[in-house]
């Protein structure tokens, strides 16, 4: 069947394939079961196929978000960027299937240790990414050993085989309000500290040095242009003192 150039055999057998349920087949060709494949196909294209998380390239438009949201409007943002410490052995000794199994269980892991609001995307290989929206450097730190601990704390069972030690090394890097960074910079950081992370023996966190991200009133003033538009309202303290903002000579 082919809907107004959609080939719908070869959309359907691709959903297959990834282990989409499909609606019934009276629906085929309806507007509702267009809509579906439409919506399946996009949750495709940004889902990493083995782990059910975001893959990098939805992830990335995430990062670009919460840059654009600390900019504008405050509040810090942690980026931390996860590796599972000797996984090549995991693949070497037992095989690609029980790697893969170990990749779905620190998955599994990540989410249960981590807030609604806090996004996870498998960037490739056994590297993982959490951000943290709205997470000050004085929570990081706990936050980042909550995830590591709750990977370690207990051996990944596997039929077959003896229970396997997995560790992580983890890396930490902010999203500074009121500054207008980039994404490819953000992951940079980031993946410095956790190459750091691994030099010092691996299983443990290490964050970058956080900057003061106070704003005086004349930077905000520039960072959103006050100066060319109407003036902010005066504080309470300027009005008790019949200073005016924009006149204090």
């Amino acid at each position: 069947m082919d809907v107004k150039g959609l080939q719908l055999e070869k959309v359907t057998a691709l959903l297959e394939q990834a282990g989409v349920r499909l609606p019934c087949v009276d629906a085929i060709g309806s507007a509702a079961y267009l809509q579906f494949m439409l919506d399946a196909l996009c949750d495709l294209s940004s889902t990493d196929a083995l782990t059910g998380v975001m893959n990098r390239r939805a992830f990335l438009l995430i990062l670009e978000q919460e840059l654009d949201r600390v900019t504008r409007g405050g509040g810090y943002a942690l980026l931390l960027v996860i590796d599972i410490d000797h996984f090549k052995q995991v693949n070497d000794r037992f095989g690609h299937p029980a790697g893969d199994l170990v990749l779905r269980e620190v998955t599994q892991r990540l989410r249960a240790t981590l807030r609604p609001m806090d996004d996870v995307a498998r960037l490739g290989g056994e590297e993982f990414a959490v951000l943290c929206p709205s997470c000050p450097p004085s929570f990081a730190l706990a936050v980042a050993e909550r995830v590591r601990e709750a990977v370690c704390s207990s051996p990944v069972s596997i039929e077959g085989l003896p229970p396997l030690e997995v560790t992580i090394s983890v890396g930490g890097a902010f999203a500074t309000p009121w500054v207008k960074g980039d994404v490819s910079a953000w992951i940079a950081r980031s993946d410095r500290l956790l190459y750091r992370a691994k030099q010092n023996g691996r299983n443990c966190v290490r964050f970058e040095s956080v900057l003061s991200a106070d704003v005086s009133a004349e930077e905000k003033d520039l960072l959103f242009g006050w100066s060319e538009g109407p003036a902010p309202p005066d504080t309470a303290a300027q009005r008790a003192a019949g200073v005016s903002p924009r006149n204090q000579d």
